[in-house]
């Protein structure tokens, strides 16, 4: 079976938080926004180049479900490869944003000889910046 990537989806209760982070600080923009959507208050989609990701807010009803049966996170992380990873992080900082996940007190640090930096979205999803493939 042949198949590509297609979207990424995050479900937040900081909506709001979240647009102005994916759009404001990382550049994605808004190209469809539904609100009441099959008992969500919204879902959109963003893109950025040919990344997608689908934002949406947690079906009412599966609020207390998904507390009682204690689910845990499925996506640890999203990674984004940028050209210049200091340059990107500053422009961050720049915008405002400081949520940085640092390691021994450091933006950006290296792990098994490259050079990555995380930040950690209004929703809490981790997201990864680095400038070398594995």
């Amino acid at each position: 079976m042949d198949f590509t990537f297609h979207h990424i989806c995050i479900e937040t209760d900081r909506y709001k938080e979240s647009v102005d982070f994916y759009c404001g600080i990382l550049d994605f923009e808004i190209i469809k926004e539904t609100s009441n959507f099959h008992g969500r208050d919204f879902n959109a989609w963003l893109k950025k180049e040919k990344i997608y990701i689908e934002l949406q807010t947690p079906k009412k009803q599966e609020l207390i479900k998904y507390e009682e049966e204690k689910i845990t996170l499925g996506i640890v992380h999203v990674c984004f490869l940028v050209e210049d990873l200091e340059w990107s992080m500053n422009r961050i900082a720049e915008l405002g944003y400081t949520r940085f996940k640092q390691k021994d007190g450091k933006n950006i640090y290296s792990v098994e000889e490259t050079k990555l930096c995380k930040i950690i979205a209004p929703e809490g999803t981790i997201i990864e910046f680095r400038e070398e493939e594995i």
